[in-house]
């Protein structure tokens, strides 16, 4: 080895000596094995269905897959309440449904939006109607609103729970209005349905799937909740035509623990963010109507912090209970 000065031996050796220190602190490879994803919904689903799709095109900007684990049931709040108590190392996340918020302020259930959780990436929301069996309201939405105030407390809508959005947004703009309307609630969309072509209930708040009525002359949408006409149904006005200041989709994302790495957070998010672009994914969002609701790490997190206070003021206006 040539001679070194003095100087550059010293400096040479100190460097030899922290090489090993600094490869220590490298972070590690992530992932180096496959990543689950808990979706709190049943399996076949529109969301389940919708989280398959990101997750496989995120799968393939990752040297493992992501793995969905389906876990139902307490409001659709099993995936938070388990990764917020996970260890933060990426290999556990969850679909975060904007419902999980309004369950854990009306519930106190063992997590905390803001405190216990790592943003990664918002992904798209739900559009929501309401419907009518056709002819019922031969004014639409102001038709039943005029109806409604004739008969306070006779006129009834559906939906398919308590405190779910449905129900809160047409508690809403029936107080905005100063109109009542006796709620009730259904297993699912497609009961609610069945109960106002029955003439059971004069209003059912739900999901596109109410679609198929529509286009077969048996049902009419009323309102679209959306920002935008609904291409498929452009004959249903947005609440924001209707006069409310609205737009109601409940985007949902993707949550890590809290103290996540950043670099490992930064990882999952170029993965998700990488899938809601895929082709694949996108028409699949159209093909049931959702909206692109993407937001990155930080602005879902800025976009989190809205839906809290948003969401504890309306249980105080509404006076909303744990169902």
């Amino acid at each position: 080895m040539p001679s070194l000065p003095m100087g550059r031996r010293t400096l040479a050796a100190a460097a030899m000596l922290a090489a090993p220190g600094l490869a220590q602190a490298q972070p590690a490879a992530f992932p180096t094995k496959p990543i689950s994803l808990i979706v709190p919904f049943p399996p076949g689903g529109t969301t389940d269905i919708s989280m398959r799709a990101l997750a496989e095109a995120a799968s393939r900007h990752l040297p493992y897959p992501i793995m969905i684990d389906n876990k139902p049931g307490a409001a659709n709040t099993l995936g938070a309440a388990q990764v917020a108590r996970a260890r933060p190392d990426g290999y556990l996340l969850t679909q975060f449904p904007a419902s999980a918020i309004r369950v854990q302020i009306l519930q106190r259930l063992p997590y905390d939006t803001l405190r216990d959780f790592t943003p990664i990436a918002c992904i798209t929301g739900y559009p929501f109607v309401v419907a009518a069996k056709a002819g019922r309201f031969p004014g639409g939405w102001r038709g039943f609103i005029e109806e409604a105030r004739r008969n306070p407390g006779k006129l009834t809508y559906g939906s398919t729970g308590a405190n779910g959005t449905p129900h809160v947004t047409m508690a809403e703009l029936l107080q905005r209005e100063g109109v009542e309307a006796v709620h009730l609630p259904f297993r699912g969309d497609s009961d609610g349905s069945q109960a106002m072509l029955g003439g059971h209930i004069d209003l059912m708040a739900a999901s596109t799937s109410l679609g198929a009525l529509v286009d077969g002359g048996q049902a009419e949408f009323l309102n679209v909740w959306t920002a935008e006409r609904l291409s498929k149904w452009p004959n249903a006005p947005t609440l924001k035509e209707l006069g409310y200041d609205m737009v109601v989709t409940t985007p949902f994302g993707i949550m890590a623990p809290a103290g996540l790495d950043p670099a490992v957070a930064r990882t999952l998010h170029g993965a998700f963010a990488a899938a809601t672009r895929d082709p694949q994914f996108q028409e699949l969002l159209r093909r049931y109507d959702m909206i692109s609701e993407y937001r990155n790490s930080a602005d879902y997190a800025a976009l989190l912090r809205e839906m809290v206070q948003h969401e504890t003021g309306l249980i105080r206006r509404l006076g909303l209970r744990a169902g």
